[in-house]
């Protein structure tokens, strides 16, 4: 039995402890606020039993959650305790111990990043200065309510000599602040209020101790926040990290297949980037079919290949494994990239390609391999399904034995509700092939994001947004997906 400590929002901060419980447990019980993607590494057998809590909604109650954690642990199944922050930070940790101590079940604690570090930190507020605070003291903004009387002792925190840093303060930040004042804390020191601290969104509010409340009201923040009362709250205009990131504030929608958007989408996130995953598409593989097997066999017949993208190359070489056969198979081929991610898939396989043309189409691939002497020649073009036929023909036409062989096709990817929802207030679709544009076009309707602003990552992709009657407003100069990105950036920083 395990409390593990998912940290506060950000998935990049779960500890690798945590991430290996995770991808080894029979069930997890998981709290509302575990950082997006948490449970992704679960195995596709585990039990996911949701026992979050959440102002006004009624909730699993304390005392039962024990008692599922007590009859599973009892069972011999491997549990996880998944709590958003630290277990023993306001988290409820020390109670479900207890409770299983109690049971007389053996359990581990695995801490997690605590949100009163890591998101004053990503709001560039220091908790301890050499010059401000020597000491920082962590305070629930908001007691039991079943509390006959209040457990702070607000003399005592407002004579304490360092950062106050209240969890769970919004509700109530009116009637702490005033305590705090009455009790002799100076109204005008530097105090601030940090929303979805390290989450996609988070925002901070600064002001002072009196007119804090006001401004949270005012700017309409919502739990959950953190409120931070000290001198070291003035030096975030210094050490506000996050908020100087290119594309902080942005929402950026994602559609590519599940498979590839995770490396686009942390890139995205990378650059301050709110993220929503969209993918119109996925990709499923045909290389059990006959045609794929016999190019497999005869690989080693053919004078050039061509490869015309990043999934091409890794299911050709799973086609290769499963006929017995590596990259040695290619020794005598002239390999063709269709453009440098392409390219870098190959090398991943050990294949150094002999042609990639810089600009992401098959019209430039078609170039590129002018000087390839095809006529009598055996080629193999690896591609999608539904791929357009410029290489083929023109290969064709200069004499080439041209077998065209489907590694996979591209299938349409049902909206997800939340995601549809979410992307309505975006400022950025991308897109990364045609295939995501007739996709997504054709499952959200009239529901497409009207104020969003389209990246295409090149002329093809762009040539079908146009055709599904929107607009591109920003075209990949390098058709990848660093060039998609910097094409994305350039505008970002005009408009």
């Amino acid at each position: 039995m395990y409390l593990v400590g998912a940290g506060p929002g950000d998935p990049g901060l779960m500890t690798r402890r945590s991430l290996e419980l995770i991808a080894d447990a029979d069930a997890i019980y998981y709290d509302r606020l575990i950082p997006p993607g948490a449970l992704d590494g679960a195995r596709d057998d585990a039990e996911l039993i949701y026992v979050g809590k959440q102002p006004g909604v009624p909730s699993v109650p304390q005392e039962e959650i024990g008692e599922r954690l007590t009859r599973a642990a009892r069972a011999g199944k491997s549990v996880v305790r998944l709590k958003g922050g630290d277990p023993f930070v306001f988290g409820r940790g020390g109670e479900e111990g207890e409770a299983l101590h109690e049971a007389g079940v053996e359990f581990e604690v695995v801490p997690g990043v605590t949100a009163g570090v890591a998101a004053t930190a990503y709001a560039g507020i220091p908790v301890t200065h050499r010059d401000d605070a020597s000491a920082v003291a962590f305070v629930t903004g908001h007691e039991d309510p079943k509390k006959a009387e209040t457990a702070l002792d607000w003399a005592a925190l407002a004579a304490f000599p360092g950062t106050l840093v209240f969890y769970m303060g919004v509700k109530r930040l009116g009637e702490n602040a005033a305590a705090l004042i009455a009790a002799g804390r100076d109204p005008e020191e530097p105090a601030a209020a940090v929303e979805r601290g390290t989450w996609p969104g988070q925002r901070t509010v600064g002001a002072t101790l009196a007119t804090l409340a006001a401004a949270v009201e005012r700017e309409a923040v919502k739990a959950p926040a953190l409120i931070v009362i000290g001198d070291v709250a003035a030096r975030r205009e210094a050490l506000a990290w996050l908020e100087r990131r290119p594309l902080h504030g942005r929402t950026v929608v994602v559609t590519r297949a599940r498979a590839q958007a995770s490396g686009l989408a942390a890139r995205l996130r990378g650059l301050g980037a709110t993220v929503v995953e969209l993918p119109a598409i996925r990709i499923e593989s045909r290389i059990d079919t006959d045609e794929v097997r016999a190019a497999a066999a005869t690989i080693g017949d053919y004078g050039l290949v061509c490869v015309t993208s990043p999934n091409g190359a890794d299911l050709l070489f799973e086609a290769l494994a499963e006929a017995g056969r590596d990259a040695r198979a290619l020794a005598g081929a002239t390999v063709a990239a269709i453009g440098p991610g392409t390219a870098r898939a190959l090398a991943a396989h050990g294949i150094a390609a002999d042609v990639v043309p810089q600009r992401f189409v098959a019209e430039a691939l078609v170039e590129a391999l002018a000087d390839v002497e095809v006529e009598g020649k055996r080629v193999l073009v690896a591609r999608a399904a539904e791929a357009r036929n410029v290489l083929p023909d023109a290969l064709k036409e200069r004499g080439g034995e041209v077998d065209v062989v489907a590694l996979y096709e591209t299938v349409r990817e049902a909206a997800d509700a939340e995601a549809v929802e979410a992307i309505q207030a975006a400022d950025y679709v991308t897109f990364t092939s045609s295939s995501t544009v007739k996709s997504l076009t054709e499952a959200l309707g009239d529901r497409f994001p009207a104020a969003a602003r389209i990246v295409s990552i090149g002329p093809v992709t762009g040539a079908a947004v146009r055709e599904a009657g929107l607009e591109v407003a920003v075209e990949a100069d390098r058709h990848d997906v660093e060039g998609l990105l910097a094409a994305l950036l350039a505008d970002a920083a005009t408009h």
